[in-house]
């Protein structure tokens, strides 16, 4: 995904999908099945797009990547077992590269409380690292 020169102008289209309450009705939704990657990319999307330091373009590109994730237009529908949400994988982990600048430690902390709450004593430290180390 991140190698098509053409993915920020698609994710323009999302950007009327975004908003705190969708997201976080999304997100809640689909958790569990999404997977902790999944969810932690979104999260630290989120928080990054929440920073007052982060500046209008990050912004767009977040909102755009958010838009998509929790869009109900998908290249791959979402209740397809483990498949449906690879297309979400490949723009998050755009959207992450793209903004990567502006994740900081209070963003990372932010999304693993979250995580936390969700996942609980199932929360897995090396897959969270794992995606740390993408961007």
């Amino acid at each position: 995904m991140s190698d098509n020169p053409n993915l920020p102008n698609k994710l323009v289209e999302f950007k009327q999908q975004f908003s705190d309450s969708a997201f976080w009705t999304k997100l809640m939704a689909f958790a569990r099945r999404a997977g902790m990657k999944t969810v932690y990319s979104a999260l630290l999307l989120f928080y990054a797009y929440k920073r007052p330091e982060t500046p209008l373009w990050a912004k767009n590109i977040v909102i755009g990547t958010l838009g998509y994730l929790i869009s109900p237009i998908d290249w791959l529908p979402d209740l397809t077992p483990i498949i449906g949400f690879t297309d979400d994988i490949g723009v998050l982990s755009f959207g992450l590269v793209t903004v990567a600048a502006h994740i900081n430690d209070g963003v990372r902390e932010k999304a693993r409380t979250q995580l936390r709450r969700w996942f609980g004593e199932k929360l897995n430290e090396n897959e969270l690292s794992s995606v740390d180390d993408q961007y």
